[in-house]
C-alpha cells in the first residue's frame, strides 16, 4: 500500500512539473554527455601519449655539401671519421638505448614512403637527403638534455627532437579535453540548480498533501522519498539519454578519426565512460532533491 501510495505522488509530481522534469533531463544529458566526451578524450589522449613515448626519438642530421644550417657553414660534409666520433659520443651517453645511422639512399626511400608532396618528389635526388643518426633514448623525458648535449658537435646541422612535435599534439588535445570538462562542470551545475528548483516547486505544489501526511505521523523519509525519486528518475533518464549521445559520439567522430591514429579507444572504454556519467548524473539528482527537500521541506 505505501510502495503504490509513494509512486502515485512520484507520478503526480512528474506530471504537475513536466516541464520542468524535461529541462532537468535535457541539462542532465547534455551535461553528462559532454563530461563523457571530456573523459574520451582524456583517455585517448593518455593511450596516445602511452603509445607515442616509447617511440620517441631525436633525429642528429648531419652535414652536407649544400646544408643551409647555420652550423655546416664554411664547412664541406661530414667525414667518415666525423661519423665514427660522433656515433661514439652518442653511444657513450647513459640516456641512450641505442643509435642507428640512416644514409642518404634510406633517407630518400623513407622520404618517397612518406606522404609528402608529389612535386617535391619529382624534384628530390638522392645525393639531396641528409645523413643522420637515429637515437633512442631509455626516457623520453631527457630527450631535451641530450639534444642539447649534441647541438654542439661537429658536423650536426640540426636536431629534431619528435617529444617536442608530440607535446604540441597532445598539448592542443589536452586543451580540448579540458574544455569539454570546463563546460561538463558547467552544465552540472546548471542541472543541480535546476533540480534543487523543481523539487522546491513541486513541495510547494504539494503542500497540502504533505501536511497531511505530517499530521497522520508519517515519517521525514517516507515524506521526502517521492520527491527523491523523481530527481531519480529524471536523473537515470538524463543519463540514459547521455549514453546514446556518447555512442553516436563515438561512432560519428572517434571511429572516423581513428585510422589516423594509433591505438584508439574501444567499446569497453566507452562503456566504462557511459557507466561512470549515469551513475554521477542519478547521484546528482538525488542529493540535489534531497538537500533541497531539507533545506525548504519543513518536515
Amino acid at each position: 500500500m505505501r510502495a503504490n501510495f509513494i509512486f502515485s505522488e512520484v507520478w503526480i509530481g512528474l506530471r504537475r512539473n513536466l516541464t520542468m522534469t524535461i529541462a532537468v533531463i535535457v541539462t542532465v544529458a547534455v551535461g553528462m554527455a559532454l563530461l563523457g566526451v571530456g573523459l574520451m578524450i582524456n583517455s585517448q589522449v593518455s593511450r596516445l601519449t602511452s603509445y607515442w613515448t616509447d617511440k620517441v626519438e631525436l633525429s642528429v642530421y648531419l652535414c652536407t655539401d649544400k646544408s643551409p644550417f647555420p652550423a655546416c657553414k664554411n664547412r664541406g660534409a661530414v667525414t667518415e671519421a666525423e661519423k665514427t666520433s660522433l656515433k661514439q659520443t652518442i653511444q657513450a651517453m647513459p640516456d641512450v638505448e641505442r643509435v642507428e645511422f640512416e644514409d642518404q639512399a634510406q633517407a630518400y626511400k623513407n622520404f618517397q614512403e612518406s606522404d609528402s608532396n608529389k612535386l617535391l618528389l619529382s624534384v628530390t635526388r638522392v645525393e639531396d637527403m641528409p645523413e643522420s643518426f637515429r637515437v633512442k633514448l631509455k626516457d623520453p623525458d631527457k630527450a631535451a638534455a641530450v639534444a642539447d648535449s649534441l647541438s654542439g658537435q661537429p658536423a650536426v646541422s640540426r636536431i629534431i627532437n619528435q617529444r617536442v612535435l608530440l607535446d604540441s599534439v597532445f598539448g592542443f588535445m589536452g586543451k580540448l579535453r579540458n574544455m569539454a570538462l570546463g563546460v561538463a562542470i558547467l552544465m552540472v551545475f546548471a542541472a543541480t540548480l535546476l533540480i534543487g528548483n523543481t523539487v522546491r516547486l513541486s513541495a510547494y505544489n504539494r503542500r497540502r498533501e504533505t501536511g497531511i501526511m505530517r499530521l497522520v505521523g508519517a515519517s521525514n523519509i517516507y515524506i521526502q522519498l517521492p520527491f527523491v525519486m523523481e530527481g531519480l528518475i529524471a536523473g537515470l533518464i538524463g543519463g540514459v539519454f547521455a549514453g546514446v549521445l556518447l555512442i553516436i559520439t563515438k561512432i560519428l567522430v572517434f571511429e572516423g578519426i581513428q585510422m589516423y591514429m594509433q591505438n584508439p579507444i574501444g567499446w569497453d572504454t566507452v562503456a566504462g565512460v557511459i557507466t561512470l556519467t549515469m551513475v554521477i548524473g542519478v547521484l546528482i539528482c538525488v542529493l540535489a532533491s534531497f538537500i533541497t527537500l531539507r533545506r525548504y521541506l519543513r518536515v
